[in-house]
């Protein structure tokens, strides 16, 4: 049921217009009424299920979209996973809320279960599920659902939001509309076709050879490609399916994702496997902390643990401050290696400052 899901929500990627179905599949797992997906960039995209369609159009038609309290707080918090609105308000706060009282409890509506990424490329990206206010609010069992699918709802959002939530009409102007470098690979990681922004990191992948396997020069994001092929005939909730790609110079510059093709999406990548993207690590402009808890599919556990090493505390602190044993954090650590191609501690604290990860936690109030 799960693996069936995770498909849908994939092909959604270039498939657009079946957002709204796993938007209800997701309200139907967690006994609320429906969802919506936003994407912002140079504009406003969005889709939701037809039960809060049209409460959702005079919410971008009116603006409330511009002043709304949950996003700019998901905003500053910038965790890895759902919130629900007693993660920012308790029920006078809520009460007394002037979008909540003007805008949701009018219609019925008023406790969600809501995510953001934001991204170094400049998109904005937000799901929310929406229940009813007579329900009372999302509980924390249907929360951790949301989480354990919440990679592969924002790895395949970003393709949708990079197409505008339009389907193109083929493998070509999809790559071209991307505006990213992407490439689409064969189950044996092939190279099958790529748009022009791929050349410009040829120093980092190589794919232009014939029937040739696609081939990064840093030899760990080769085996993250490898495996992550290997997973993508029954990608669980659990699969991790990006991994840091590092320049000559060992610093990681770009972060790969691997997408699988699935279902109707064939009808656009008709010869591919999997679709294989690059994001850049801009640290100029990355809010860093959420890129690398949403990118290296982290937990909030692995996250905490990633930002005190790079703060420079030990194992030993790390399970003092967040109340757990020396055991579990190491099991942690060993998580993270695996997931960002690392070996050692001291190399993952080196990644993780380069890609700038710290944001001060003075910023993490409402």
């Amino acid at each position: 049921m799960q693996e069936q899901l995770i498909d849908r929500i994939y092909e959604c990627s270039v498939v657009p217009e079946l957002w709204p179905d796993v938007l209800d599949e997701l309200a139907l797992i967690t006994d609320s009424i429906g969802g919506m997906l936003f994407s912002v960039r140079k504009a406003v995209n969005w889709t939701a299920s037809a039960n809060v369609f049209e409460a959702f159009e005079t919410y971008v038609e009116d603006g409330w979209l511009g002043k709304c309290p949950r996003r700019m707080c998901m905003m500053e918090r910038s965790e890895p996973t759902f919130f629900v609105e007693q993660d920012f308000w308790n029920e006078e706060e809520l009460a007394n809320n002037p979008f909540y009282r003007d805008f949701f409890h009018p219609r019925g509506l008023g406790w969600s279960a809501g995510t953001l990424l934001q991204m170094p490329t400049g998109d904005n990206i937000v799901f929310s599920i929406e229940r009813q206010l007579k329900q009372g609010p999302i509980e924390r069992n249907h929360v951790d659902r949301l989480n354990e699918l919440r990679p592969h709802l924002l790895r395949s959002a970003f393709v949708s939001a990079r197409l505008g939530l339009q389907r193109a009409q083929g493998a070509g102007e999809t790559l071209s509309r991307f505006g990213l470098p992407a490439l689409l690979l064969d189950a044996q990681g092939k190279f099958v076709e790529a748009n022009d922004r791929a050349e410009s990191v040829t120093d980092l992948v190589r794919f232009n050879e014939p029937a040739g396997r696609v081939v990064f020069a840093d030899r760990r994001a080769n085996a993250f490609l490898t495996g992550a092929l290997e997973r993508l005939d029954g990608v669980s909730a659990t699969d991790s399916l990006s991994f840091p790609i590092r320049n000559k110079d060992g610093n990681a510059a770009h972060v790969g994702h691997v997408m699988p093709i699935k279902l109707a999406a064939h009808d656009i990548f008709a010869n591919s496997y999997a679709l294989l993207f690059l994001t850049p690590l801009d640290q100029t402009r990355a809010p860093s902390t959420e890129l690398m808890r949403s990118l290296f599919d982290m937990t909030i556990a692995e996250t905490r643990v990633a930002k005190e090493l790079v703060q420079g505390r030990t194992l030993s602190e790390i399970a003092e401050t967040g109340g757990v044993s020396i055991t579990t954090v190491r099991s942690q650590l060993s998580s993270i290696l695996a997931k960002t191609g690392c070996s050692r501690q001291a190399e993952l604290v080196g990644l993780l400052a380069n890609i700038a990860l710290g944001q001060s936690d003075e910023t993490l109030d409402c």
